[in-house]
């Protein structure tokens, strides 16, 4: 299928690794210029050269923190280099763990940083452009903790469930000029976050870490494993299609049947 995607230009961000690279790589796969952005810069630049060596593609990387207003600022100022963005794909975020009586005030706004205005920022400053080249895509990476929260990340939580109410009205805003906003949900995706916290809770233990991500795939995903982050980017990359020009203003969870409730 031809998604009508090539010579499009988008913005990942936390581009580097996981679910970010996996789009990025999807995206320019279909012949997108990518703009990558994530703070590793060493990492970053390795994989921007990879995708640029296997899809032959535009690749620019820009090392920064999407959760401070320069950050932001240095994404806009690489894609004004593009002459714009088609695609936005709010990224950047990471799992948080603590207990909401002793979590203090910095560690929520560090969060709200993260995963709310990160997205807001953004999509001030590439909304415009989008709309002078006729139109565009804004998708934001949720979690399934939005709706489904998890007992020891409830910053997590919180953030990502208005990082959603954020993508809705966004919709609804910028539908009009032609820009789709939609949010996606995923569930249990294999990325190094997960491998790493696997490793340090089983050290010692005589467990393995692949037979304790099993065991949380088997407790909690009726497809019982964990989605490979190619998965989810399938799903993303879709989204951004003109192929997908009716979907507007939802929210799609791809959870391998981890959901417990009809949405």
């Amino acid at each position: 299928m031809d998604l009508q995607l090539k010579d499009k230009v988008a913005v990942v961000t936390g581009g580097s690794v996981g679910i970010g690279l996996a789009i990025a790589r999807g995206l320019a796969a279909e012949g997108v210029h990518v703009v990558l952005c994530a703070r590793d810069g060493a990492r970053l630049a390795a994989v921007t050269a990879q995708i640029k060596t296997d899809f032959g593609v535009r690749a620019e990387a820009v090392t920064a923190d999407v959760a401070t207003v320069a950050g932001t600022e240095a994404v806009a100022a690489a894609v004004a280099g593009f002459g714009g963005a088609d695609i936005l794909i709010n990224n950047a975020g990471t799992g948080s763990e603590e207990t909401i009586l002793d979590a203090p005030d910095e560690r929520w706004n560090a969060y709200w940083e993260l995963h709310v205005m990160a997205a807001v920022r953004l999509a001030r400053a590439l909304a415009p452009g989008m709309k002078t080249r006729g139109g565009g895509v804004i998708l934001h990476n949720a979690s399934i903790c939005a709706t489904q929260p998890l007992g020891y990340e409830p910053i997590y939580n919180v953030t990502k469930a208005a990082l959603v109410m954020f993508s809705k009205c966004l919709a609804n805003e910028l539908i009009g000029d032609g820009i789709r906003v939609n949010a996606v949900n995923p569930g249990l995706v294999m990325t190094p976050d997960w491998q790493k916290t696997a490793k340090l809770l089983t050290e010692g233990t005589g467990q393995g870490w692949e037979q304790y991500l099993q065991k949380i795939a088997d407790d909690n995903a009726p497809i019982g494993r964990f989605a490979d982050p190619a998965e989810i980017a399938n799903l993303f990359v879709f989204l951004c299609s003109p192929k997908a020009s009716y979907c507007v203003g939802s929210t799609y969870y791809i959870d391998g049947g981890w959901l417990n409730v009809i949405k």
